[in-house]
């Protein structure tokens, strides 16, 4: 009787990566009297540990069962690794090495972290700042040093990119935002402190950095600042400096540019004005001003003309009271009345606060030199307060000397000086020396009557 025995059939169950995915291949293995053919070993995936223990989870127990029996050669090489790791001598867990120091500074205090994948070795937990600064002994003092210099500019990076991206949420271009901020050093200082002090309160204990110097920028209003000064025909540069001056205080720049629209400063001059009236002039108090100005309208000069005398002269804001009433009664001793004065300031208002009172001494002494007296002199600077801005050395020292070697005495230039105050005041090498020159090449014989008509040929303009 003939029998037959069926081939034997093996089942090879491939897992893949998705639950609902599976393939099976089989082999048939014939009677020992047939040839047979051996089947390739499978190639099994290689797996990390997530995919391995969602595989575990999800496969039969059977198979769970053999593959528990057979493990795949990859546990074997880990196994292996491990071992071999354990071998080799460890670093102590306190030693770090320099880059790693600054991979781990950059990670804990960077505003974005790039993208990690599981596993990373900074995607679970970082080391204290504490342990990267720690110094080992002492020969590492200067390399915890620069650690902590390398923290504050980082922090100083994170403060101002959350200042950047304050002003993008206030509708500002990413040119002006950084140019701007690329100017306000003390004020990027100032935000950083701030934020770091939040952090002893107990509300924002558990903060990070980021959001600390979120709140105390939006909490000092300065990007609504910004716009307004900006309104206010201020260039960034301007307003970079005036928060800066401020030193925190943003409100009293606000505070002082409206003072100065009531004393009727065009908003042209706004800037030029607060960065020229002294370092302390945001610290001054609103009294003390409009004190300065009740006394100048008291002593001739319009209410009207303020505004015009402080945006030409700013420094008239930083004197105090005493030395504004002993500039203005150093022209009124001189003989003016309150209309002279007032005219005076308004035609050239540097004459009462561009130079100090030893170099408007000097000056009104050179001019006595003349043959003029005090009043005299009071006289010629309310008709041309411009001498007042001449430099004795570099002006009027080498015009004399030149009006010597024409000829002219010093009762000449006293006339010259009654007649035409403002031959002082030109530029001796390009306007006075060249029109000499004319005169006396179409005039030969007119060398003898120069003193006398010099004063008068210098007001023409000749064609060169």
């Amino acid at each position: 009787m003939l029998t037959y025995t069926p081939p034997s059939l093996h089942f090879h169950l491939h897992l893949h990566r998705y639950p609902h995915s599976t393939t099976i291949s089989s082999s048939f293995h014939h009677h020992p009297n047939h040839p047979t053919t051996t089947a390739p070993d499978p190639v099994l995936r290689i797996h990390n540990s997530k995919t391995t223990s969602f595989l575990h989870h999800r496969q039969p127990a059977t198979t769970t069962t053999n593959e528990t029996k057979n493990p795949p050669q990859e546990y074997e090489n880990d196994h292996h690794h491990h071992r071999d790791s354990e071998d080799k001598p460890k670093t102590p867990p306190h030693i770090l090495p320099p880059q790693e120091k600054q991979n781990i500074l950059e990670m804990s205090l960077v505003t974005k972290r790039g993208p990690q994948f599981p596993g990373s070795i900074y995607a679970n937990s970082l080391p204290s700042l504490q342990s990267v600064i720690q110094t080992q002994n002492e020969d590492d003092e200067d390399d915890e040093e620069v650690m902590i210099r390398r923290a504050l500019d980082i922090r100083r990076k994170v403060t101002a990119e959350v200042f950047k991206a304050a002003m993008k949420k206030g509708k500002f271009g990413i040119t002006y935002s950084t140019n701007l901020v690329n100017r306000l050093p003390d004020f990027i200082d100032h935000v950083m402190i701030e934020a770091a002090a939040l952090k002893r309160s107990p509300e924002f204990k558990d903060s990070t950095f980021n959001l600390r110097a979120k709140l105390v920028i939006d909490h000092s209003n300065v990007v609504p600042l910004i716009r307004w000064l900006k309104h206010n025909n201020l260039s960034y540069p301007k307003i970079a400096k005036l928060i800066c001056m401020s030193k925190g205080n943003l409100d009293s720049i606000r505070r002082l540019v409206e003072w100065l629209k009531t004393v009727y400063v065009k908003g042209e001059f706004l800037g030029a004005t607060l960065l020229k009236s002294g370092d302390d002039i945001l610290h001054r108090r609103l009294e003390e001003l409009d004190e300065i100005v009740d006394y100048l309208e008291s002593n001739g000069v319009r209410r009207d003309w303020i505004g015009f005398v402080i945006s030409r002269c700013p420094r008239l804001l930083s004197y105090s009271m005493e030395e504004v009433k002993t500039r203005v009664d150093f022209y009124l001793n001189m003989g003016m009345n309150e209309n002279d004065f007032g005219t005076m300031v308004f035609d050239y208002p540097g004459v009462l606060g561009y130079f100090t009172l030893e170099e408007m001494n000097q000056k009104v002494n050179y001019l006595k030199e003349f043959g003029l007296s005090t009043e005299d002199v009071g006289k010629l600077l309310a008709f041309r307060p411009q001498l007042m801005g001449c430099s004795i050395e570099e002006r009027w020292k080498p015009l004399v000397k030149y009006l010597y070697y024409l000829g002219i005495s010093r009762d000449g230039m006293r006339r010259m000086l009654t007649i035409k105050p403002m031959i002082f005041c030109f530029n001796f090498e390009t306007t006075i020396a060249p029109k000499v020159v004319i005169v006396v090449t179409l005039l030969p014989r007119c060398r003898t009557y120069l003193p006398n008509i010099f004063p008068v040929s210098l007001s023409y303009t000749f064609p060169l």
